[in-house]
């Protein structure tokens, strides 16, 4: 008995020593995942900034899992370039923007980020400057997954954002600017979408495109609603919206903007390259087109083989016509003059509250599962706002106001 009393002392003991060990390991590592900020369900929030344990952009996809959050404290990071393989991932500014500037660096010769992961969302980051070898350097480059950009702006990168020809990709942008983007050889452009999946824009603002076009999208199912596609003042983009191989295009409530020393005088384009997919269709209602060429522009051309193509509502500033592209459903669009805009020159694109054209829309034909009928409207400098009707008018803008 003696004996195994002592042998039950001595297991105390060891016991003990192990218990203060694992103490001096554990106190640490909490410690280390609250500086990390481990969060329920196995993810985690790392917090990347100068202040941080985690210094750079790049240092973070190097530790992220899937289902982590990566919050980035606001400020210019410059040459922090990076590669995202993670599922279920979550990218954030915090305090303010983020700035990402290439300064001549580049991940995988392609970009600022490349993203081939599952489910990504990224919020509130500039990406600026992407240059690359071969000239189509993009501020983000999508090779696989779902992503979705919100509240960020793409400025002088050879491409705003390029994604490859991936079926299974699907692309939903929100709140965000394209500007000045473009290498200048036409083959580069503001946002180049390949032939992926689907496509879903809104409330975005693209402008300034060199040489290339605002909006160039191949995929198979493209929604394009309630943005402004503007060039301004001395804008040289080609065109404004292209869709090279059809698909399915639902361009609802948009401003669509071709400045008068435009490099193409086309503003909308569908199947000029070929209609690839097995679905070709073009709903174009309730937007504003405006041409502000001396001479007559084109406001659509249509590939012959597209069916339907369907434009209801819209409004045409300057001496084309819609139905120019060719056989489709053409109802209701007008032809109209500055006189009719509260300040057209001003790039204020809302009928006066005398205009001619208040109430004169017309309900959109039925569709199943999609909603023609706009029921937002893009609000300056970027997002939408609800609109209230009636009256439904023609048109992207919904609200009206006082000629200023």
């Amino acid at each position: 008995m003696g004996s195994e009393k002592l042998l039950d002392r001595l297991y105390c003991r060891w016991v003990g020593v192990l218990l203060c060990l694992a103490a001096l390991f554990v106190i640490p590592l909490q410690q280390a995942l609250a500086q990390t900020g481990r969060v329920a369900e196995g993810g985690r929030i790392i917090r990347v900034g100068p202040e941080r344990d985690v210094k750079t952009v790049a240092a973070a996809a190097r530790i992220v899992g899937d289902g982590d959050v990566v919050e980035v404290d606001a400020g210019d990071y410059v040459g922090d370039v990076a590669v995202w393989r993670q599922d279920r991932l979550t990218l954030r500014a915090v305090g303010g923007r983020v700035r990402l500037i290439a300064s001549g660096a580049n991940a995988e010769d392609k970009g600022i980020w490349v993203i081939r992961g599952g489910l990504v969302s990224v919020e509130g980051f500039d990406f600026v400057g992407a240059q690359v070898s071969d000239r189509n350097g993009a501020g983000i480059r999508l090779e696989k997954g779902e992503l979705t950009v919100d509240n960020c702006i793409f400025r002088d990168n050879e491409n705003g954002i390029l994604t490859a020809n991936n079926p299974d990709i699907v692309l939903k942008i929100r709140n965000s600017e394209f500007g000045h983007n473009g290498a200048g050889d036409g083959q580069s452009h503001n946002i180049y979408v390949g032939g992926i999946r689907h496509l879903h824009v809104t409330g975005s603002y693209f402008h300034h495109a060199r040489s290339g076009h605002l909006f160039k999208s191949r995929a198979a199912e493209n929604f394009v609603l309630y943005n402004r596609l503007a060039d301004g003042t001395n804008g040289e983009a080609s065109y404004e919206l292209e869709f090279p191989n059809g698909g399915v295009a639902y361009v609802i409530g948009n401003v669509v903007d071709q400045s008068a020393t435009t490099e193409n005088y086309h503003l909308i384009s569908f199947g000029s390259e070929g209609l690839r997919w097995p679905k070709n269709e073009l709903y174009l209602v309730n937007n504003t087109l405006v041409d502000r060429r001396g001479q007559p522009g084109v406001f659509l051309k249509v590939k012959q083989g597209a069916s339907p193509v369907y434009a209801v509502n819209n409004l045409l500033i300057g001496k084309g016509q819609l139905d120019s592209a060719g056989p489709g459903d053409y109802s209701n669009n007008f032809n109209v003059d500055a006189t009719e805009f509260v300040n057209l020159a001003g790039q204020d694109y809302r009928l006066r509250a005398n205009s001619r054209l208040l109430g004169k829309a017309v309900a959109p034909k039925h569709l199943d599962g999609v909603v023609l009928k706009p029921g937002r409207e893009f609000a300056q400098p970027r997002g939408t706002r609800s609109i209230s009707v009636p009256p439904y008018s023609p048109g992207a803008m919904q609200s009206v106001g006082a000629r200023s």
